[in-house]
């Protein structure tokens, strides 16, 4: 009989995992409250850039994926791994997505069963927050009776070099007997597994790699800042920073930090360490002070662009180009961009944005969506790229446009100004 693989939530990271799953031979019960996401899964059709409808469908056709909204069709899993989002609410880390799956699974657990936490979150998590509540609903012990682990997700969507199966997978468990299970469970999903001492060690080793990114996006934005105003061209430093073959890692500026990790997870590691030792992380906050900023110096910069073309932000026709952080629908949401278009429209511009990878419904009010045609671009009286979607035609945004401001180096010539 084939192994019962429950993944709680169907986004960006539970969704390949269950697709993965699938080809390693696994029955699959994909849960997710959403109950959009379920229809269209279902459907055939997926909204993750990583999968494919016909990879959808053939999981289907194949009888061994069920997606639904119903915890019951999850009885009798042999494992089950949550990757529900983790968000922060008045910069305090809220789990409350983790406690309603736990709460569901937990009376679904039977002896010899594991439960592998996926989501970002900070240390201590899994066994001082998801244990409790698992014992609680099942009346089982761990690890006596099941076996609990942790392994953060490391998905980068859209990434064709790097994806689920070929990306290391770092895998934890709360005792030696948990960590051979969840160990043995994802080498029959990637390439390479990396076991931990502890369930701590695997949890902020994903709070870790986001909060390097970001104190270092915050570094080439506040660099660019300072750049522009000794007259000297950040670009060009940072491309030539780049050809050195040690001890340097590429970052870029832009107009600001977007997606469900970089402005969330650095705060949960600087939360615990305010609330566990009584210190603030002072790196973390000077990044989040820095790439919060960011949007603000954007339309600083345009407002005095507009300035010296005898134009002010109020009454100007503004094209905005991408919108989305990634090739990903959703994630505007969570996009400085969206911030940066929000703000232009509270100033009275008449905003345009072209995104192929957002859905409208997601975008504020009163900014119209339009195609990035070369007459939408010359009747603008400046075109923004604030996310270099490969879909634009720079070279064409280049000659239609009066004016460009560019956040992410992707135009040149008389009339772009870059960041």
């Amino acid at each position: 009989m084939r192994e019962k693989l429950v993944v709680v939530g169907q986004g960006y990271v539970g969704l390949p995992l269950a697709m993965r799953a699938i080809g390693a031979g696994f029955d699959v019960v994909g849960i997710d409250v959403d109950e959009w996401r379920i229809k269209r899964l279902n459907a055939g059709e997926s909204y993750v850039e990583d999968i494919g409808d016909d990879e959808l469908t053939a999981a289907h056709r194949c009888g061994r994926y069920l997606a639904t909204t119903d915890y019951a069709d999850a009885k009798g899993f042999d494992i089950c791994v949550i990757t529900v989002p983790t968000p922060l609410s008045e910069g305090v880390p809220d789990l409350r997505h983790i406690a309603s799956a736990a709460r569901s699974v937990a009376p679904l657990l039977r002896p010899g069963a594991t439960v592998v936490l996926e989501s970002t979150t900070y240390p201590g998590t899994t066994e001082e927050y998801l244990l409790p509540l698992l014992k609680e609903g099942s009346g089982l012990q761990a690890p006596e009776d099941f076996f609990l682990g942790y392994s953060p997700e490391r998905i980068d969507p859209g990434n064709a070099v790097w994806r689920l199966d070929n990306t290391p997978k770092v895998v934890s468990g709360i005792d030696d007997s948990s960590l051979k299970k969840v160990q043995a469970f994802y080498e029959r999903l990637v390439h390479e597994v990396v076991p931990v001492s502890s369930l701590q060690v695997a949890e902020l080793c994903k709070l870790l790699e986001n909060t390097f990114r970001h104190i270092n996006i915050a570094l080439v934005n506040e660099l660019a800042i300072f750049a522009r105003q000794l007259g000297i061209d950040v670009w060009e430093a940072i491309d030539a920073a780049s050809t050195k073959p040690f001890g340097y890692m590429r970052f870029t500026p832009g107009p600001g930090v977007g997606g469900h990790c970089l402005p969330i997870d650095p705060s949960y590691l600087s939360w615990k360490v305010k609330r566990s030792l009584g210190h603030n992380f002072r790196f973390v906050e000077l990044a989040n002070d820095i790439n919060d900023h960011m949007p603000d110096h954007v339309i600083h910069r345009l407002a005095l662009a507009l300035n010296q073309r005898s134009r002010s932000i109020k009454g100007s026709r503004v094209v905005v180009l991408g919108l989305a952080y990634k090739k990903n629908a959703g994630d505007c949401r969570e996009s400085p961009a969206i911030e940066v278009a929000r703000t232009l429209r509270k100033l009275g511009a008449d905003v345009r944005a072209a995104d192929p990878h957002v859905d409208h419904f997601l975008l504020p009010h009163g900014i119209a969506i339009v195609d990035a045609t070369r007459q939408e671009l010359a009747k603008a009286d400046a075109v923004m790229i604030l996310t270099d979607h490969d879909c634009f035609d720079y070279e064409m945004v280049e000659q239609a446009s009066t004016f460009v401001f560019d956040t992410r180096n992707r135009c040149r010539g008389p009339n772009v100004e870059r960041l």
